[in-house]
């Protein structure tokens, strides 16, 4: 049976402290690219710079797509100021009471500069601006700079790249992690882990699995949609974080996961509906297989899966999702155990999925 251990760990940590906003994911592509290469019968890419790890099967078809987007939600530097501060443009969601205080990665031409994200001191704020959001426009990456003509000699220019700057490390409580990008390093990690588990527990599945870690996916699914057409998929599996509902202010109807409780299936979310028949085969694996896991819904959100079940005529497809704390943020929070879950489950789907099945998930 699959056990998520300390070197995968390593692993996750390198990829998760990389630097790579949308557009920018070189730096952790090249390290998966590293990771998965060893366990890979071949290796596929699409333009915009996603990569696809094939391991084959017993059998050529289905093709089975699993998929995690590599790129976190960052910046892009607009301006900066003749005092020597840089103004940026959000590159994904951002909610901007998040950001005030935060420290942050500018990728100049000359390597990285860290700088903190500030806005007009509260001690100069009038009584009635206190109580108002200040909005990403107002605020001011301070790298430590007293004029323009030092920030361009760091070598930081309009364009470019800004990411959060967050050190993995696990919580006091021994099974929870704290850190940047787990939206969505996770879902890559998964998929190129169960690519690895396939071939070094030489794992017979009767179909080619094809783990993808695709680029841009927060600024409108962009590598989903070419990589469709790289694999040709017969089944996407997409993962993701989901959002963990166990903290203050959330009612259970909101967000239903919790951390622990397992990987979550999720029934719907704003970008797609799952095919029911692949829905109810997963589920029936998790319980075969006796994996946790957790329904959800997620109607505020969407994922990769948006695209690849519209590839050609349209493709079964699910979101797996692992539960997060604090997404969209520079420190999130992931269950130990709800990874490891996530890896078992995909794995025990894989070795099911055969040609007959995959017919069944689009039969009257």
């Amino acid at each position: 049976m699959y056990t998520l251990d300390e070197s995968r760990i390593e692993f996750l940590k390198e990829i998760c402290e990389e630097f790579g906003p949308p557009g920018f994911e070189t730096r952790v592509l090249r390290k998966i690219y590293e990771y998965a290469k060893p366990y890979a019968d071949e290796i596929k890419r699409d333009q915009l710079g996603s990569f696809i790890f094939v391991k084959k099967g017993s059998k050529e078809s289905p093709k089975i797509l699993v998929a995690g987007h590599v790129d976190e939600v960052g910046f892009i530097a607009t301006s900066i100021t003749k005092e020597g501060y840089i103004t940026f443009h959000p590159l994904g969601g951002w909610f901007s009471q998040v950001l005030l205080g935060q420290r942050v990665v500018i990728m100049g031409n000359k390597g990285p500069v860290i700088g903190v994200i500030a806005s007009k001191p509260p001690h100069l704020l009038r009584p009635e601006e206190r109580d108002k959001v200040i909005k990403i426009r107002d605020m001011f990456i301070d790298v430590g700079a007293t004029s323009e003509k030092e920030v361009k000699e760091m070598g930081i220019r309009i364009g470019d790249p800004i990411a959060p700057w967050s050190p993995f490390m696990k919580s006091s409580q021994g099974k929870t992690y704290m850190g940047k990008a787990f939206d969505d390093r996770l879902g890559a990690f998964v998929a190129v882990e169960v690519l690895r588990y396939l071939k070094e527990a030489n794992i017979d599945h009767p179909n080619t699995y094809y783990a993808a870690a695709t680029v841009q996916e927060e600024v409108g699914l962009r590598g989903a949609t070419t990589v469709g057409w790289v694999a040709e998929h017969d089944i996407a599996i997409i993962v993701e974080v989901d959002i963990a509902g166990d903290v203050p202010g959330i009612k259970p109807q909101e967000a239903p996961t919790k951390l622990g409780k397992g990987p979550s299936i999720v029934t719907f979310d704003a970008s797609m509906i799952p095919n029911q028949k692949l829905k109810e085969f997963v589920i029936q694996v998790a319980e075969e297989a006796k994996i946790p896991y957790q329904l959800s819904v997620v109607p505020g959100g969407g994922t990769d899966a948006g695209r690849l079940h519209l590839y050609k005529e349209g493709r079964p497809s699910i979101v797996i999702g692992v539960p997060t704390r604090h997404i969209h943020s520079h420190v999130g929070v992931f269950h130990r155990d709800d990874l490891e879950n996530a890896v078992r489950l995909i794995a025990e789907i894989i070795k099911r999925l055969d040609e007959e099945k995959v017919k069944e998930f689009t039969s009257i």
